[in-house]
């Protein structure tokens, strides 16, 4: 019994060194330092029209959700239920910002946008006769490479549609935050990225001309 546990750690020892390129690993060990405080992150603000009116950078930074109480009718009549608030509460290196619908991205300090956009780029696809094609095996596919990261381009636009920059990187993994409100946390090649209150893409870059 005692060998097959030995046997089993050095399997998972194993696995873990042939993961460390792995999106999803590197996105487990950046949350080890907190959510999002623990790593420098530049802070940008921007209006619904997309337009950058404010920067913020610092290294202990985080991000929390306010509820506020809403009356609610019930069999047993009138009562109170605590509901997710519009404004979210920043803290950079000890001082708060509350902020309520404008778009905000936390870039992790190394991090820069390969272009800021004037214009949406045209992406067309070219659908072959491949197994991959089809989209219920292409979906699996793209599930599983998503967990690993593959070379996608990650476009982020305002609230109201208008370009504002893009990314990208070799290996590109993304996840729903949990515990951010209308929060995307992604990781391009080892560094964090998140996006809260914006419309995005992340598109692979073999559907870019």
């Amino acid at each position: 019994m005692q060998k097959r546990r030995i046997v089993m750690a050095a399997a998972v020892a194993v696995l873990t060194v042939g993961l460390t390129g792995c999106g999803l690993l590197d996105s487990e060990v950046n949350e080890l330092n907190g959510t999002i405080k623990g790593n420098t992150y530049n802070v940008s603000f921007y209006s619904n029209e997309g337009e950058n009116f404010m920067n913020m950078s610092g290294e202990k930074i985080d991000m929390s959700s306010n509820t506020v109480e809403e009356p609610v009718y019930t069999d047993g009549g009138w009562g109170y239920s605590e509901t997710m608030s519009s404004v979210v509460t920043v803290t950079i290196d000890g001082s708060e910002i509350e902020s309520c619908g404008s778009t905000m991205i936390f870039a992790e300090d190394g991090l820069e946008p390969e272009v800021d956009f004037k214009s949406p780029e045209l992406i067309e696809s070219a659908s072959g006769s491949s197994v991959k094609d089809y989209t219920f095996i292409a979906g699996i596919v793209n599930k599983v490479k998503n967990n690993f990261g593959k070379s996608r381009v990650v476009v982020i636009q305002s609230q109201l549609g208008d370009p504002i920059c893009a990314y990208s990187g070799d290996e590109v993994y993304w996840k729903v935050c949990k515990d951010l409100p209308k929060t995307t946390k992604l990781m391009i090649d080892g560094k964090a990225l998140y996006i809260h209150r914006a419309n995005f893409q992340i598109i692979d870059k073999e559907l870019l001309n």
